[in-house]
């Protein structure tokens, strides 16, 4: 529960030491003398957005703490998710707020972000504001409520999972869909890169490989031009040096036997005609292997084939071949996908048998709640002098939300046998007070929150069904601490710790102060409520009657308890 608020530079508050008991507080005073300030200092401490205007002027800074004491297991849980102590059972929240705009949080006097702080309040107050009402006018938070009743979560989370999953899953499968047609085009693209160069066939470094080859073929080419030329002359044609010497050697042989000096010559011309056609055949040979014309083209296209396709992929052999071997990779993986795509969506389709499912589920459970729910609220509503009213809850079931297929809306009927309608058609702002009490009432049956705050719970009432709403927050506080802020003297006698919120002027500044009151300053505090502040003896002693009444049924349930 909170035990103690501290408030220095709040607005009109320079410094006040708020202390709380268990039970019933009830906070009181003029109007206007800063009782939503409690209120304000209590949301920033608990991590809501803050105003550097509720920063007291003059003053650098206001600083706001809160301690709570004993601790839930869920606000332990909490300390625990952001890594902090939990062996003590007290806790400190302090939020400064800077003049120039800016704030810090703290617990147990350590920094900690407005997030941990929201985390920390969510378990340890739940504040019921005037625009707390308009939950009941609007029927999207209707589901929400009829939930909170509910006092077993689990088939609703394990809902919120399964539909968590499933959007997962839908979100990943119409990503896939989407690119699919540019896949399609990917893939034909690859195919058809796979297809020539397949065909083709590159081997490693072959465009230098073909190079080398051509270029020494061409080479050769020339090489046995110049060779069989050689040969021509020398062995070849019709005027080739070796028919010519051998005519000559044989002109040579006739003069010998004229001339017998001339054989000599004869024999050397022989021998020169021999060495002749040695050289030719020498000559000849150095064209072996050589390739044939066929041959050089087959050589000379393969040339051109590879390297006008390395030009086309702006690329070299050895680059044709990786883009060969990355394309099947990028068709298998494309393969892969679509057949991810197909198991996708099987998965999809069974995890929305599994969510529907579960949405029914879901439905039958809060049609049964709702019934439990609407007897419940109308019990409560009979208490706070609301007999007549009768609340039910109108199910319906859509498409699948976060929440279910269910929408909710509650309905009242103001009198025995009218058709229920809208709330916001038929109740007026007392109506919606006390109903909203009544819903407190039945949520807090099933809330395990510690402290509940109602600020001016009791606008719009008045009489007996003030009284009643001061009866059942005393109700309440026997399992929650209760602290509200009201302007009635039927909730203030109620209350177990009464403090009053009183505004002091002077000619330089306003300051509000907060009073826990004794009994005779009760007295005196009712008394002006009931009547203002011309507080007859017969006035004073209604409000000592009052609170007497109050205690004394305070005393009789204990004993009954």
């Amino acid at each position: 529960m909170l035990k103690e608020l501290a408030i220095e530079n709040l607005a009109v508050i320079s410094a006040a030491q708020i202390p709380l008991e268990q039970g019933f507080n009830a906070f009181t005073g003029e109007t206007g003398a800063g009782k939503s300030i409690l209120i304000h200092g209590i949301q920033a401490v608990l991590g809501q957005r803050t105003s550097k205007d509720l920063v007291r002027t003059g003053c650098k800074k206001a600083v706001i703490t809160a301690q709570f004491s004993p601790l839930s297991d869920e606000t332990r849980a909490v300390l625990a998710e952001y890594g902090q102590d939990t062996a003590d059972d007290e806790l400190l929240l302090t939020r400064e707020i800077s003049a120039d705009g800016g704030s810090i949080g703290k617990v147990n006097g350590k920094p900690a972000a407005a997030a941990m702080l929201r985390a920390l309040g969510e378990t340890l107050v739940n504040i019921h504001g005037q625009h707390d009402n308009q939950i009941l006018l609007r029927p999207e938070r209707h589901l929400e409520v009829l939930d909170r009743f509910g006092d077993d979560s689990s088939l609703l989370t394990e809902y919120q999972k399964e539909f968590h999953d499933l959007q997962a899953c839908a979100r990943t499968l119409n990503q896939l869909k989407k690119t699919e047609q540019e896949k399609m085009l990917r893939l034909q693209a690859l195919r058809e890169t796979i297809t020539e160069i397949g065909e083709l066939d590159p081997q490693p470094q072959e465009d230098r490989l073909l190079d080398e080859q051509y270029h020494a073929a061409a080479r050769a080419e020339d090489n046995a031009e110049a060779a069989s030329s050689v040969c021509r002359m020398l062995t070849d044609g019709e005027e080739n040096i070796s028919d010519a010497i051998a005519a000559a050697c044989e002109q040579l042989g006739r003069l010998a036997s004229a001339a017998p000096e001339a054989e000599a010559l004869h024999e050397r011309l022989k021998a020169l005609n021999i060495e002749l056609r040695d050289i030719a055949d020498e000559v000849g040979s150095l064209t072996d292997g050589m390739l044939s014309p066929a041959e050089f083209q087959k050589l000379s296209d393969r040339r051109n084939a590879v390297n006008s396709m390395a030009v086309h992929y702006h690329t070299d052999a050895d680059g044709l071949r990786q883009i060969y071997a990355d394309a099947l990779q990028e068709i298998a993986a494309i393969e892969t996908d679509s057949d991810r795509l197909h198991r996708l969506t099987d998965e999809r389709t069974e995890r929305l048998h599994r969510v529907t499912a579960l949405a029914r589920q879901l439905t039958a459970h809060r049609q049964t709640l709702a019934e439990t729910f609407s007897r419940r609220v109308g019990e409560e509503l009979a208490y706070l002098n609301m007999p007549r009213v009768q609340l039910s809850v109108a199910l319906t079931q859509g498409k699948l939300t976060p929440s279910g297929m269910d929408r909710a809306e509650f309905l009242i009927s103001a009198n025995p046998g009218e058709p229920p309608k809208p709330i916001a058609q038929i109740a007026s702002g007392g109506e919606l007070s006390r109903m909203m009490l009544a819903l407190k009432a039945v949520l807090a049956e099933r809330d395990a929150i510690p402290t509940l705050i109602f600020d001016e719970i009791d606008t719009g009432v008045s009489g007996k069904a003030a009284q009643k709403i001061g009866l059942k927050l005393r109700e309440l506080s026997l399992h929650h601490q209760v602290i509200c802020v009201t302007h009635l003297a039927q909730l203030a006698t109620q209350a177990n710790h009464h403090l009053l919120i009183e505004k002091h002027s002077t000619d330089t500044a306003t300051n509000t102060e907060v009073t826990v009151l004794n009994r005779s300053q009760r007295i005196e505090e009712i008394a002006r409520i009931m009547g203002g502040d011309d507080r007859s003896e017969l006035l004073l002693k209604t409000a000592e009657a009052a609170l007497d009444a109050a205690s004394g049924k305070e005393e009789r349930n204990a004993a009954g308890s």
